[in-house]
């Protein structure tokens, strides 16, 4: 942990929502059931320290498969939707930036640096930390109270431990200090900074990694 400025928080909280809980696009790493846990402590850890929250919630069309508005499955995670939360955003796309009002509102606050949680690692998330960056704002990801599914495609296969793993990875090496929820909680009460890296720091001790 390093000192510096303090940060102007903001918990952003994205997508929460019952389709991922056993739905139709259930979250299998980490297990959804670890991961709303961790998320539920971070809006708690957050409300005590004065660290604002903003609620995200992802909306489709009534005859998609997932997040069909007026479905159950598009509703808030009951976990979610019983605290309490300093705003709230409903979004069409990955990025909890792209239509929404949500810039302007952490400007507006004075906010300079958001914690990223929800669902999921790879797609809303990765999509709202780089958004984010390229906006000016300095990233935290909290990689215990996030989680990803499993793909095939033309592609190819990747599990949702791989899709996890090397997205916190990449976002670790430029877009995002990832830290667990302990440890984020930990940063709030004492003040100091999670750790930050570079691309050419992380690429050198994977190469010295790979030579021993």
């Amino acid at each position: 942990m390093s000192e510096a400025k303090a940060p102007r928080r903001a918990l952003v909280v994205v997508d929460v929502q019952n389709d991922y809980d056993g739905g139709n696009l259930a979250i299998q790493h980490p297990p959804f059931r670890d991961s709303v846990v961790n998320v539920a402590q971070a809006m708690d850890a957050a409300a005590q320290a004065g660290v604002q929250v903003v609620v995200i919630k992802q909306m489709a069309p009534e005859t998609a498969p997932i997040f069909a508005k007026g479905s159950p499955g598009a509703e808030l995670h009951p976990e979610i939707a019983r605290r309490s939360r300093d705003h709230y955003i409903e979004k069409t796309l990955p990025s909890a930036f792209t239509g929404t009002d949500l810039e302007d509102w952490l400007r507006a606050n004075a906010i300079d640096t958001i914690t990223v949680v929800g669902y999921m690692t790879h797609n809303c998330d990765l999509s709202t930390v780089i958004h984010a960056v390229h906006m000016g704002f300095a990233v935290e990801y909290l990689s215990d109270a996030t989680g990803s599914v499993p793909y095939a495609n033309s592609a190819g296969y990747a599990s949702a431990e791989d899709i996890h793993r090397v997205v916190t990875v990449i976002l670790q090496s430029r877009f995002a200090a990832v830290l667990k929820t302990t440890e984020w909680i930990d940063c709030l009460k004492t003040g100091a900074l999670p750790e930050r890296d570079t691309i050419f720091a992380s690429n050198q001790r994977a190469l010295a990694r790979n030579a021993a």
